[in-house]
């Protein structure tokens, strides 16, 4: 009989025991990084933030990284960066952390939602042609829950009307798709450090990837106020800069990064196999010409409420990504009354043209359940045996 075991949604802490070449364990090493950040005094634009740029940009197979102060900072970066101005439209999901549209919305551009695909909860490509119009300035395709999105096709159609691409990564750092890593699968690929991602620091932290040298300096430029040289702004920017502190511990995190990664997809595996014996609720399709890092693992099912409830009775922690529509969001409401920018976006009915049944269907059934690379087997096992007896009990 399985006991009752304590456990978190995401242990943050466990990873620090892992132990390093030279029998150091990783906690040791960032608190050596750190100390040697507080010796040198450099704070802001210290040397690990260029180590650190360096050693992702190899990592993800690009030119060039420019590290900034949170995943949405990179996306607002890139928008900047492509000159997405208002009466633009920017295609992407309904389906994703608000931030994705938050950012369309501050560039004053307006977000285009399209459908996902049924099985990897990521933008349906096939939907996306049909959305292009004259105003179509940008794609931002999100890479949802550790999988790319089928970032070859999606390329495929915006080449066509020579529209940039961004993947938001947030989920996806260290993915791959036809062998390739995600943030090098599009004109500019960003991502997100937040402690729970597959890369996470100890603070917000974010990344922007691209072999266009022009972007890359407009971005660099951005995320500093816009300056080319101090007191000298040449555009529009903010301050979006990645600590020095925060840039040494992912350095020391980045070491084990490799191996968290397969952890996470044994851990994975042992889910999908489990739950496939039982054949009563679908987990996400990983596409054969992708390998997941599974930032979540998330199933879906009907009666989620119940079977929510039933596990925190347990003590099993579970999470929703996510239950409503960005669409829907209040944020996104015309402040002249009931209508969203969204439905004012697509006047003549087009909206009907673009439905959301998939995003609408995965906000009402989908539960993501514990996922680190720490996970033990039977905590796994005690999360699998609730799952399958919350559903049995229905």
């Amino acid at each position: 009989m399985i006991k009752n075991i304590y456990m978190q949604f995401i242990d943050l802490k466990a990873q620090q025991n892992q132990k390093l070449q030279g029998g150091v364990t990783l906690k040791e090493d960032i608190e050596k990084n750190i100390k040697k950040v507080i010796e040198h005094g450099q704070y802001i634009l210290g040397p690990e933030v260029k180590q650190l740029e360096s050693e992702l940009a190899k990592y993800v197979g690009v030119k060039n990284c420019i590290t900034v102060s949170s995943g949405t900072d990179a996306l607002l970066a890139s928008l900047m960066a492509l000159d997405i101005k208002p009466s633009d439209e920017v295609i992407t999901t309904p389906f994703s952390f608000f931030a994705t549209a938050e950012t369309i919305l501050l560039v004053g551009a307006k977000p285009i939602f399209i459908d996902i695909r049924r099985d990897s909860y990521n933008l349906d490509y096939e939907k996306l042609e049909m959305a292009i119009s004259s105003k179509t300035k940008a794609i931002i395709a999100v890479s949802l829950y550790g999988q790319t999105a089928d970032m070859k096709n999606i390329n495929k159609i915006a080449d066509k009307y020579n529209i940039p691409v961004i993947e938001d990564g947030a989920q996806s750092f260290g993915a791959e798709h036809y062998n390739k890593r995600s943030g090098s699968l599009s004109t500019i690929g960003t991502t997100s450090f937040f402690p729970s991602k597959p890369l996470g620091g100890y603070g917000d932290g974010g990344a922007c990837f691209t072999d266009d040298d022009i972007l890359a300096d407009k971005i660099r430029k951005i995320s500093l106020h816009g300056q080319n040289k101090r007191y000298s702004h040449e555009r529009i920017g903010f301050n979006g800069r990645l600590d020095t502190i925060q840039a040494a511990i992912l350095l020391s995190k980045l070491k084990v990064f490799d191996n968290e990664i397969e952890s996470r997809n044994r851990i994975a595996n042992r889910y999908v196999k489990r739950f496939e014996e039982y054949g009563f609720l679908n987990t996400p399709l990983i596409s054969k010409e992708n390998k997941s890092v599974y930032a979540q693992f998330t199933i879906e099912l009907d009666y989620r409420e119940k079977v929510k409830q039933f596990l925190a009775e347990n003590s099993i922690p579970t999470s929703i990504h996510y239950p409503s529509l960005l669409s829907d969001q209040k944020a996104l409401k015309h402040p002249k009354g009931n209508k969203s920018i969204f439905k004012k976006v697509f006047k003549k009915n087009i909206y009907k043209s673009f439905d959301l049944d998939n995003a609408k269907l995965a906000c009402e059934k989908v539960l993501s359940l514990p996922m680190h690379p720490y996970l033990k087997e039977d905590q796994q096992d005690l999360i699998i045996n609730k799952v399958i007896k919350s559903l049995e009990n229905l």
